[in-house]
Protein backbone atom coordinates (compact mmCIF):
# COMPACT_ATOMS: atom_id res chain seq x y z
CA UNK A 1 0.00 0.00 0.00
CA UNK A 2 0.99 3.67 -1.06
CA UNK A 3 1.21 5.41 2.53
CA UNK A 4 -1.55 8.01 2.71
CA UNK A 5 0.26 10.71 4.96
CA UNK A 6 1.03 14.15 3.28
CA UNK A 7 3.22 16.84 4.73
CA UNK A 8 0.78 20.17 3.82
CA UNK A 9 -1.24 18.50 1.45
CA UNK A 10 -1.24 19.27 -2.75
CA UNK A 11 -4.29 22.06 -2.03
CA UNK A 12 -6.16 20.18 -5.24
CA UNK A 13 -9.27 18.36 -3.71
CA UNK A 14 -9.44 16.07 -6.76
CA UNK A 15 -6.05 15.81 -6.89
CA UNK A 16 -6.30 14.22 -3.21
CA UNK A 17 -8.67 12.43 -4.56
CA UNK A 18 -7.77 10.39 -7.52
CA UNK A 19 -4.20 9.31 -5.21
CA UNK A 20 -6.25 8.65 -2.55
CA UNK A 21 -8.28 6.19 -5.33
CA UNK A 22 -4.99 4.83 -6.34
CA UNK A 23 -4.00 4.01 -2.91
CA UNK A 24 -7.14 2.17 -2.94
CA UNK A 25 -6.99 -0.20 -5.52
CA UNK A 26 -5.01 -3.04 -5.71
CA UNK A 27 -1.20 -2.89 -5.95
CA UNK A 28 -1.23 -4.83 -9.81
CA UNK A 29 -3.34 -1.89 -11.11
CA UNK A 30 -0.81 0.67 -10.10
CA UNK A 31 1.33 -1.22 -11.63
CA UNK A 32 -0.58 -1.35 -14.59
CA UNK A 33 -0.91 2.63 -14.67
CA UNK A 34 3.28 2.54 -13.64
CA UNK A 35 4.02 1.23 -17.44
CA UNK A 36 1.38 2.91 -19.22
CA UNK A 37 2.11 6.22 -18.09
CA UNK A 38 5.67 5.87 -19.25
CA UNK A 39 4.93 3.37 -22.37
CA UNK A 40 1.53 4.52 -23.48
CA UNK A 41 3.17 6.91 -25.45
CA UNK A 42 4.82 4.28 -27.86
CA UNK A 43 1.21 3.06 -28.82
CA UNK A 44 0.39 6.00 -30.19
CA UNK A 45 3.24 6.53 -31.43
CA UNK A 46 3.03 3.20 -33.59
CA UNK A 47 -0.45 3.97 -34.57
CA UNK A 48 0.73 7.11 -36.66
CA UNK A 49 3.41 4.74 -38.00
CA UNK A 50 0.78 2.63 -39.06
CA UNK A 51 -1.46 5.72 -40.41
CA UNK A 52 1.34 6.70 -42.65
CA UNK A 53 1.85 3.38 -44.13
CA UNK A 54 -1.51 3.08 -44.89
CA UNK A 55 -1.71 6.31 -46.43
CA UNK A 56 1.57 5.49 -48.23
CA UNK A 57 0.09 2.14 -49.73
CA UNK A 58 -2.98 4.39 -51.14
CA UNK A 59 -0.31 6.64 -52.26
CA UNK A 60 -2.82 9.83 -52.29
CA UNK A 61 -0.60 12.76 -51.61
CA UNK A 62 -3.57 14.48 -49.42
CA UNK A 63 -3.73 11.41 -47.12
CA UNK A 64 0.13 11.28 -47.35
CA UNK A 65 0.75 14.96 -46.16
CA UNK A 66 -1.67 14.55 -43.45
CA UNK A 67 -0.33 11.40 -41.78
CA UNK A 68 3.07 13.30 -41.80
CA UNK A 69 1.69 16.98 -41.21
CA UNK A 70 0.06 15.57 -38.02
CA UNK A 71 3.00 14.05 -35.87
CA UNK A 72 5.18 17.07 -37.45
CA UNK A 73 2.86 19.46 -35.87
CA UNK A 74 2.91 17.31 -32.58
CA UNK A 75 6.61 17.72 -31.90
CA UNK A 76 5.10 21.90 -32.60
CA UNK A 77 2.76 21.20 -29.82
CA UNK A 78 5.68 19.71 -27.31
CA UNK A 79 7.88 22.56 -27.74
CA UNK A 80 5.09 24.88 -26.79
CA UNK A 81 4.21 23.20 -24.07
CA UNK A 82 8.03 23.22 -22.69
CA UNK A 83 8.15 26.90 -23.05
CA UNK A 84 4.58 27.42 -21.46
CA UNK A 85 5.92 24.91 -18.07
CA UNK A 86 9.53 27.54 -17.73
CA UNK A 87 6.86 30.97 -18.35
CA UNK A 88 4.59 29.51 -15.28
CA UNK A 89 7.31 27.28 -13.40
CA UNK A 90 4.45 25.58 -11.18
CA UNK A 91 6.01 22.96 -8.98
CA UNK A 92 4.78 19.54 -8.47
CA UNK A 93 1.42 18.09 -6.78
CA UNK A 94 3.68 15.87 -5.14
CA UNK A 95 6.31 18.36 -4.12
CA UNK A 96 3.65 18.89 -0.82
CA UNK A 97 3.60 14.99 -0.21
CA UNK A 98 5.65 12.56 1.92
CA UNK A 99 8.01 10.40 -0.18
CA UNK A 100 6.39 7.13 -0.93
CA UNK A 101 2.94 8.59 -1.01
CA UNK A 102 2.46 8.53 -4.57
CA UNK A 103 2.71 5.45 -7.08
CA UNK A 104 5.88 7.05 -9.26
CA UNK A 105 8.70 9.30 -7.42
CA UNK A 106 7.74 13.10 -7.61
CA UNK A 107 9.88 14.45 -10.03
CA UNK A 108 13.24 16.83 -9.24
CA UNK A 109 12.66 20.49 -8.41
CA UNK A 110 12.25 22.37 -11.49
CA UNK A 111 10.93 19.62 -13.41
CA UNK A 112 7.32 22.09 -13.64
CA UNK A 113 4.00 20.37 -13.74
CA UNK A 114 1.87 22.86 -16.24
CA UNK A 115 1.13 21.69 -18.92
CA UNK A 116 1.82 18.19 -18.47
CA UNK A 117 4.24 17.36 -21.65
CA UNK A 118 2.66 13.86 -21.49
CA UNK A 119 -0.94 14.74 -21.87
CA UNK A 120 0.31 17.33 -24.80
CA UNK A 121 1.96 14.49 -26.98
CA UNK A 122 -1.13 12.38 -25.99
CA UNK A 123 -3.61 15.30 -27.07
CA UNK A 124 -1.07 15.93 -30.52
CA UNK A 125 -0.94 12.82 -31.27
CA UNK A 126 -4.74 11.43 -30.61
CA UNK A 127 -5.61 14.24 -33.16
CA UNK A 128 -3.31 13.35 -35.69
CA UNK A 129 -4.78 9.75 -35.98
CA UNK A 130 -8.30 11.48 -36.19
CA UNK A 131 -7.55 13.77 -38.79
CA UNK A 132 -5.65 10.66 -40.58
CA UNK A 133 -7.69 8.01 -39.78
CA UNK A 134 -10.99 8.23 -38.80
CA UNK A 135 -11.78 4.71 -38.23
CA UNK A 136 -9.64 4.91 -34.49
CA UNK A 137 -10.96 7.95 -33.58
CA UNK A 138 -12.69 6.19 -30.38
CA UNK A 139 -9.69 4.38 -29.72
CA UNK A 140 -7.10 7.04 -29.88
CA UNK A 141 -9.24 9.35 -27.77
CA UNK A 142 -9.24 6.65 -25.20
CA UNK A 143 -5.84 6.01 -25.09
CA UNK A 144 -5.16 9.83 -24.87
CA UNK A 145 -7.64 10.06 -21.70
CA UNK A 146 -5.65 7.20 -20.49
CA UNK A 147 -2.38 8.58 -20.84
CA UNK A 148 -3.79 11.95 -19.43
CA UNK A 149 -5.59 10.26 -16.15
CA UNK A 150 -2.28 7.96 -15.55
CA UNK A 151 -0.59 11.32 -14.77
CA UNK A 152 -2.47 12.12 -11.92
CA UNK A 153 -3.58 8.95 -11.00
CA UNK A 154 0.69 8.08 -10.10
CA UNK A 155 0.98 11.50 -8.86
CA UNK A 156 3.04 13.68 -11.07
CA UNK A 157 0.27 16.13 -12.43
CA UNK A 158 -2.52 18.15 -11.40
CA UNK A 159 -5.88 17.65 -13.35
CA UNK A 160 -5.38 20.60 -14.71
CA UNK A 161 -1.87 20.27 -16.11
CA UNK A 162 -3.15 17.10 -18.08
CA UNK A 163 -6.60 18.95 -19.30
CA UNK A 164 -5.02 22.00 -20.57
CA UNK A 165 -1.82 19.91 -21.84
CA UNK A 166 -4.79 17.34 -24.10
CA UNK A 167 -5.84 20.81 -25.56
CA UNK A 168 -3.09 22.27 -26.87
CA UNK A 169 -2.02 19.29 -28.40
CA UNK A 170 -5.45 18.70 -30.07
CA UNK A 171 -5.74 22.72 -31.01
CA UNK A 172 -1.93 22.65 -32.38
CA UNK A 173 -2.27 19.93 -34.56
CA UNK A 174 -5.63 20.88 -35.81
CA UNK A 175 -4.27 24.44 -37.17
CA UNK A 176 -1.58 23.25 -38.43
CA UNK A 177 -2.86 20.50 -40.57
CA UNK A 178 -5.86 23.12 -41.39
CA UNK A 179 -3.26 25.75 -42.12
CA UNK A 180 -0.16 23.84 -44.18
CA UNK A 181 -2.08 20.59 -45.44
CA UNK A 182 -2.52 22.23 -49.11
CA UNK A 183 0.93 23.11 -49.52
CA UNK A 184 2.38 19.82 -47.76
CA UNK A 185 0.21 18.23 -50.34
CA UNK A 186 1.64 19.75 -52.95
CA UNK A 187 5.00 19.05 -51.75
CA UNK A 188 4.04 15.63 -51.50
CA UNK A 189 3.23 15.08 -55.08
CA UNK A 190 6.43 16.81 -56.11
CA UNK A 191 8.39 14.12 -54.14
CA UNK A 192 7.01 11.34 -54.96
CA UNK A 193 8.03 11.63 -58.78
CA UNK A 194 11.81 11.06 -57.03
CA UNK A 195 12.56 7.43 -56.81
CA UNK A 196 14.50 7.60 -53.47
CA UNK A 197 12.34 10.21 -51.46
CA UNK A 198 9.28 9.19 -53.37
CA UNK A 199 9.73 5.28 -51.86
CA UNK A 200 8.47 7.25 -48.78
CA UNK A 201 5.75 8.76 -49.96
CA UNK A 202 4.04 6.34 -52.21
CA UNK A 203 4.28 2.59 -52.25
CA UNK A 204 5.23 2.66 -55.96
CA UNK A 205 7.06 5.81 -56.92
CA UNK A 206 7.07 7.33 -60.45
CA UNK A 207 5.06 4.70 -61.76
CA UNK A 208 1.81 6.28 -62.13
CA UNK A 209 0.69 6.57 -65.83
CA UNK A 210 -0.25 10.08 -67.07
CA UNK A 211 -3.93 11.37 -67.33
CA UNK A 212 -5.40 10.44 -70.58
CA UNK A 213 -8.06 13.13 -71.89
CA UNK A 214 -11.92 11.20 -72.20
CA UNK A 215 -12.30 12.83 -75.39
CA UNK A 216 -8.68 11.66 -76.85
CA UNK A 217 -10.81 7.72 -76.26
CA UNK A 218 -13.65 8.12 -78.35
CA UNK A 219 -12.35 10.45 -81.12
CA UNK A 220 -10.01 8.85 -83.87
CA UNK A 221 -6.54 10.47 -83.96
CA UNK A 222 -6.18 13.43 -86.42
CA UNK A 223 -3.86 11.54 -88.95
CA UNK A 224 -6.61 8.79 -89.07
CA UNK A 225 -9.25 10.96 -90.63
CA UNK A 226 -6.80 12.90 -92.47
CA UNK A 227 -5.49 10.16 -94.48
CA UNK A 228 -6.82 8.71 -98.05
CA UNK A 229 -9.31 5.23 -97.99
CA UNK A 230 -6.92 2.38 -98.65
CA UNK A 231 -7.35 0.14 -101.60
CA UNK A 232 -9.15 -2.29 -99.32
CA UNK A 233 -11.69 0.43 -98.13
CA UNK A 234 -12.42 1.77 -101.35
CA UNK A 235 -15.59 -0.30 -101.92
CA UNK A 236 -17.47 0.58 -98.39
CA UNK A 237 -16.32 4.40 -99.24
CA UNK A 238 -17.90 3.71 -102.95
CA UNK A 239 -21.13 2.03 -100.89
CA UNK A 240 -21.58 5.03 -98.52
CA UNK A 241 -21.57 7.77 -101.28
CA UNK A 242 -24.03 5.16 -102.99
CA UNK A 243 -26.21 5.22 -100.34
CA UNK A 244 -26.19 8.93 -100.24
CA UNK A 245 -26.42 10.60 -102.94
CA UNK A 246 -25.47 14.33 -103.23
CA UNK A 247 -28.69 16.19 -104.34
CA UNK A 248 -28.11 17.33 -108.08
CA UNK A 249 -26.95 21.07 -108.35
CA UNK A 250 -29.47 23.55 -110.52
CA UNK A 251 -27.14 26.01 -111.97
CA UNK A 252 -28.67 29.16 -112.88
CA UNK A 253 -28.20 30.58 -116.02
Amino acid sequence: MIPAARASGSGSVLYDGIIGFADAVPGPVRSLFAVYTKLGLLVLGFLCLLAWWRARATGEPRAVAVSLLGPAAAVVAYALSELVKVLVGQDRPCRGLIAGSTVLTCPEVGDWSFPSNHATIAGAAAMALVLAWRRLMPWVVALAVLMAFSRVFVGVHYPHDVLVGLALGAVVVWLVVRLLSTQAERLVTHLQRHRALGRLLAAAPGTTSPEVPTSSLTREPDDARRRPPSPAEEPTVRMRHHRHPEPPRHHGR
